[in-house]
């Protein structure tokens, strides 16, 4: 594979995770009540203030991981193409 190859290929895991990150985001933001009670009903009973605690701590590793393995290797692969 070319880098103009793995350029594309990494833009297009920013832009999947990205947007996997948003759904994440916006589905615990609006549906935040049911996805804690389906959540303490199948799994260990916890309670609201872990509940958000972990999914805040979720989100912000997910979005680094998103910058180091997917936007940080593109932007480089962009710098290098372009020399």
């Amino acid at each position: 594979m070319d880098i103009a190859g793995l350029r594309h290929f990494f833009g297009w895991c920013a832009i999947l995770n990205m947007g996997l990150l948003m759904y994440w985001f916006v589905f615990v933001r609006l549906a935040g009540d049911w996805v804690y009670n389906v959540h303490s009903k199948w799994f260990v009973p916890i309670t609201r203030e872990q509940f958000n605690g972990i999914h805040y701590a979720g989100i912000s590793f997910f979005k680094i991981a998103i910058f180091v393995f997917n936007i940080v290797p593109y932007l480089a692969l962009l710098i290098i193409q372009n020399k």
